[in-house]
């Protein structure tokens, strides 16, 4: 028996979305009060109307596009720049903004007998902009783009001039009506709106979240793209005339898009089962009381050097280990072994080189034909030790390479925002040496505050270790998640810490929410309630139900 219930604490468990706009027409987001006075400036309508192009060179193409599905583009040859005008109304000494998204060689973006501004070589699309203030008598504006002699077709999309429109109309459209989604999905949502008003005509409306204009539209609907899964949005919408006067917003339409979809991959729900102290409960009368299908059995140490052995001591097979793990395959489950923790003597600093410590792994999955593996890599001899993490991501590197279809997992600490230094560095160097583990396993608990939130604590965690997935590996948010596992502490822990049945049960659904691969907690042993009782081997010093975790645990689906 250990001296503390460290021994799992730490000996094997001590642990927005920027808004793209996106439509059928869809301009690049301005400015959140700016109107664009141009007519047709997204060429949606699918022709050059509003615009007057120089010997019949400018059309309107499909791809490639800027926002929506349209653009413009000039054929400029040996002999003509292709040049598009249009000409608007405006107000004098007043100050204008244009811009458009180019797509050529020497594009020219700018108004008549004003100022002016371009790029040399533009591959893919690129946004111009040049501001002016018009004259002190000034009342219209002609701006242009144009290519440039024998450089061949330019390409336009998402023209803007935003400021107030002249001429005598000063009447704003109504506000339009009734704005509501109509569609969804985890990165979308679908508007519609009834008509405005306005004397003269509407000539468009722009989608707002917030001060952002996020999309533009010619009809009474729009698609906002670009959003993330279980996210609430807000929107508005305002209508705007040929003038630029705009309408008053519309009403607020709220949506939350859908969850995104579920990885493909490993998931195991693996509470963990430690026959080494804590009176230790019969694996199958566990499994006909909670449903649960696996355990992580702890713990495979150094008999005395690269040999492996259950807890140090106990032969890998022949024993007490041999008969549980038998009994939990007899009643439909499985067991992936924990190698390593918070204390003993462990194979990582015992076992010379990656090779010697992958052939010390070796005998243990060949022992009992294993479909997975978890190292906990704790404390100074192994965790917080260089030479030692690279030999471990060594060795599972070579196990992975021998055992096709083989799961990896690494369990260590981390702090409440994420991985320490330790936990990057760790990660880090599984992408360097190339080591492709299947799940990063994190241990949040013991953070030294009996007053922590450790439902909150845990999110924070997890999400701080996702980010960290995220920048080292270049995944998006879903497959970062399916690389994760959470393994908890039920009850109280080393550092008085509670975490109580609703709190694990709102992990569990936290979990299963953003399709995590391992739910894990430290211990079956423990799962047994004794409120009051402080830290114990055999309960968790709250009041609970037998097995009541690990029931909560059996919930995971990923």
């Amino acid at each position: 028996m250990r001296t503390r219930i460290r021994t799992r604490t730490r000996l094997a468990c001590g642990l927005g979305a920027t808004l793209l706009g996106a439509a059928a027409v869809l301009t690049s987001p301005g400015s959140a009060f700016g109107a664009n006075i141009l007519t047709n400036g997204d060429f949606e309508s699918g022709t050059t109307a509003g615009w007057s192009c120089g010997g019949g060179l400018g059309s309107v193409v499909s791809s490639p596009v800027h926002g929506g599905g349209k653009a413009l583009a000039g054929a400029a040859g040996a002999a003509d720049t292709a040049k598009c005008t249009q000409t608007v109304a405006v107000l004098p000494n007043t100050a204008y903004t244009l811009s458009a998204w180019v797509r050529g060689s020497y594009v020219y973006l700018g108004v008549t007998g004003g100022t002016s501004t371009w790029t040399t070589s533009a591959g893919a699309y690129t946004k111009l902009t040049v501001s002016f203030t018009t004259g002190a008598s000034q009342t219209s504006a002609q701006i242009y783009l144009n290519g440039w002699y024998g450089q061949g077709t330019y390409y336009a999309d998402d023209v803007t001039l935003d400021g107030p429109g002249g001429g005598a109309d000063t009447v704003a459209p109504t506000a339009p009506g009734s704005l509501a989604p109509t569609g969804k999905t985890s990165s979308s949502v679908s508007l519609a709106w009834t008509a405005s008003t306005d004397n003269v005509g509407v000539t468009g409306y722009d989608v707002y979240r917030g001060a952002d204009k996020v999309a533009t539209s010619t009809t009474t609907g729009a698609t906002v793209t670009g959003l993330s899964p279980r996210t609430a949005y807000s929107f508005t919408v305002r209508a705007r005339d040929l003038a630029g006067n705009t309408s008053p917003v519309s009403n607020s339409a709220a949506a939350t898009t859908d969850d995104g979809p579920v990885p493909a991959g490993f998931k195991q729900a693996a509470p963990y089962l430690y026959l080494g102290w804590g009176n230790p409960p019969s694996a199958t009368t566990v499994m006909n009381a909670t449903g649960v299908k696996w355990f992580t059995m702890a713990f495979i140490l150094s008999s005395g050097g690269c040999n492996p052995a259950w807890d140090g001591q106990r032969p890998l097979t022949g024993g007490a280990d041999q008969s549980t793990v038998d009994a939990i395959r007899a009643a439909g489950g499985d067991i992936v072994p924990s190698i390593g923790g918070w204390q003993g003597n462990k194979l990582g600093p015992n076992c010379a080189t990656p090779e010697a410590l992958a052939g010390a792994y070796q005998k243990v999955i060949d022992a009992y034909g294993l479909k997975a593996i978890d190292v906990d890599i704790e404390n100074t001899d192994e965790f917080e030790n260089a030479v030692v993490q690279d030999r471990v991501l060594g060795a599972l590197k070579i196990v992975k390479q021998n055992n096709p279809g083989i799961k990896t997992i690494l369990t260590f600490g981390t702090s409440t925002t994420g991985p320490t230094s330790w936990g990057n560095r760790l990660i880090e160097q599984a992408k360097v040496l190339g080591a492709d583990i299947d799940v990063f396993t994190i241990m949040p608990f013991d953070f030294g505050n009996a007053s922590t939130d450790m439902y909150a604590s845990t999110v924070s965690a997890t999400e701080g270790l996702k980010t960290k997935l995220r920048s080292t590996f270049g995944w998006d948010d879903a497959t970062a998640y399916a690389h994760i596992g959470i393994s908890g502490m039920n009850g109280i822990s080393d550092t008085q810490e509670t975490t109580t049945v609703q709190n694990w049960t709102g992990i569990r659904d936290w979990a299963n929410s953003h399709h995590i691969a391992r739910l894990a907690f430290w211990s079956v042993n423990r799962d047994r309630g004794c409120p009051g009782g402080g830290l114990q081997e055999t309960c968790s010093g709250i009041a609970q139900s037998d097995w009541q975790f690990t029931s909560i645990t059996a919930g995971f689906t990923g």
